[in-house]
């Protein structure tokens, strides 16, 4: 019975920190070898960054194509590749591992367009393969419990949920000297049609959806831009309306001077609310309807077992973005297991964002800049094209 993958990475040199958080997640549950990588394009630093991770040199790739070819033909070859790359390569990365029956696991967002996406999930049908994209906040430990409490109904009917995410890293780089990747994620030929919303709007859009289980049915967005004259927005406010007839709203900002990372969720219902901050990811707060508000921690018995499950450290010790990233790999690597060795069940079974997840993010992103592009209106995710997606805003 196999116990372990072996799996690759293609970008994530350089000390780039989201690399980090995908290498260190993945290892982190022994579950995941790293075992070959293309992880920059600068050979030497490759084969450094390569080698001093434990990797053969002879399995250390000068580009991802060379890399998915040989990897394919091995006895021991990858399981599956994870990729950390610039949003404009995601699909071609994808599409290339793919074609060659490995498996994925991809930064968001999945792809720039919808038809992209879609194409992606014929692919891996064809292949057999799984795909997950890492929306990670809502994969820290407390978050189990509260998409339990809604599921089991303690807070009733789902009126309004808000989720928010302010940063002030492209505030800062603005104002600094120092290379970033702001250099590439502000500019359309490296991130498509958008920038706050498709970098962290999306973050929010699972979030609300993984926790709650509302379909979101369309949406309203009014984008901001600084400096003025810049190509993509750095503001994203979204209105959200569900299936069920419930509303929300999602702020995101990079330019919110203060915030470091600052996420927010709050879910109101007819029974009762609770919120979620990621400035203190190891608590819950609940407010059962005319009861005392109630803080729930991290890893203590009275939570739910799916949420204990994924604690590594008693109550009270932080657990942070690592281990978020650590839950989106062990699940998704427990899945690649039970389907290898013939115990799969059924997927959603494994709970980490699937290959639907990362088509249905894309879809939002490119509802959201038709809303903006048309004046500001509502559009229904099901209409959202991919005209929107070839017309960044001037």
């Amino acid at each position: 019975m196999e116990r372990k993958l072996r799996f690759g990475m293609v970008g994530g040199g350089n000390g780039g920190n989201i690399g980090n958080s995908h290498r260190r997640g993945a290892a982190m549950d022994n579950m995941a070898v790293l075992s070959a990588g293309c992880f920059t394009r600068n050979w030497e630093r490759n084969v450094e960054d390569g080698t001093f991770w434990g990797v053969p040199e002879d399995r250390i790739y000068s580009n991802y194509q060379e890399m998915a070819e040989k990897e394919s033909q091995r006895e021991d070859g990858i399981d599956f590749v994870s990729i950390v790359t610039p949003n404009h390569t995601h699909y071609s990365v994808a599409k290339c591992f793919l074609e060659h029956g490995i498996h994925v696991i991809c930064e968001k967002p999945f792809t720039l367009s919808i038809e992209q996406a879609e194409e992606l999930k014929r692919i891996a049908a064809e292949h057999d393969a799984e795909v997950g994209v890492t929306y990670t906040y809502a994969h820290y430990p407390v978050l189990r419990e509260c998409r339990h409490l809604i599921q089991t109904g303690a807070i009733g009917k789902i009126i309004d949920v808000v989720a928010l995410y302010p940063q002030d890293w492209l505030l800062l780089s603005l104002n600094s000297d120092k290379e970033s990747y702001a250099d590439w994620i502000v500019d359309p030929t490296f991130s498509g049609n958008s920038n706050a919303t498709a970098a962290t709007g999306v973050h929010l859009y699972y979030l609300i959806h993984s926790m709650t289980g509302l379909n979101l049915d369309a949406v309203l967005a009014d984008f901001g831009y600084y400096p003025e004259n810049a190509p993509l927005e750095c503001i994203s406010r979204v209105l959200m309306r569900f299936d069920n007839g419930s509303h929300g709203m999602s702020w995101t900002s990079s330019v919110a001077s203060g915030h470091d990372c600052t996420v927010d969720l709050k879910i109101y219902g007819e029974k009762g609310a609770i919120e979620w901050s990621h400035n203190d990811p190891l608590h819950l707060r609940v407010a059962p309807v005319g009861q005392p508000v109630q803080i729930m921690c991290a890893n203590r018995d009275y939570l739910c077992e799916e949420s204990r499950a994924i604690s590594r450290i008693a109550a009270g010790h932080p657990e942070g973005f690592y281990e978020a990233f650590a839950n989106i790999y062990h699940e998704f690597c427990r899945h690649l297991l039970d389907k290898k060795n013939g115990t799969c069940h059924d997927s959603r079974d494994y709970f980490y964002p699937h290959l639907q997840d990362g088509i249905d993010g894309v879809r939002y992103v490119q509802a959201c800049v038709e809303s903006q592009k048309r004046g500001n209106v509502w559009v229904c995710l099901k209409d959202a094209s991919d005209e929107a997606s070839r017309i960044a805003h001037t």
